[in-house]
């Protein structure tokens, strides 16, 4: 007990809860139109599902305490230009970077939407930070995120 408050709980059957533990799962409250070409955009996350512990903020995840952390993105792009010579979607931590890599030019034509997902157990220190950015390389600024439920979520967990 701190403060009056559970840190954790362990009920009759032995299941473990931890109330403070950092975890959280945002999604976009608008989409972002027309991204811009060759520059680095970060995603906006306006609306959160849950943030326990209170981490989450300005689209930015800030670690309380140094660990290991889960990680997982999932954006969900509308009117994904075949021109373009490359997306990535990176998740940008303090210690290093980790993204994903695609080249729309596979494609016959424009697609109307694309899913891109990954997850990375990252290391942070205390007060280092997460947030998701995307970058197009070339092609037409016509581009955007999705926000409905469920088509663009970031989420993250200390794991130990």
């Amino acid at each position: 007990l701190t403060n009056d408050s559970d840190s954790m709980k362990i009920d009759a059957n032995g299941h473990v809860t931890m109330p403070k533990q950092s975890a959280f799962l945002v999604t976009p409250s608008t989409a972002q139109n027309n991204i811009s070409i060759n520059a680095n955009t970060t995603i906006a996350f306006g609306t959160e599902i849950f943030d326990q512990n209170g981490d989450f903020a300005s689209n930015t995840f800030t670690a309380p305490v140094t660990g290991k952390y889960q990680f997982n993105i999932n954006i969900r792009l509308n009117n994904v230009d075949s021109a373009a010579d490359y997306y990535t979607i990176y998740l940008i931590t303090s210690n290093r970077d980790y993204y994903a890599l695609e080249d729309p030019g596979q494609y016959n034509g424009d697609i109307d939407y694309k899913t891109y997902n990954f997850s990375v157990l990252a290391d942070l220190d205390a007060s280092d930070t997460a947030y998701v950015r995307f970058y197009q390389s070339g092609g037409t600024a016509q581009t955007d995120t999705a926000y409905e439920s469920g088509g663009t979520t970031f989420s993250g967990y200390l794991v130990a």
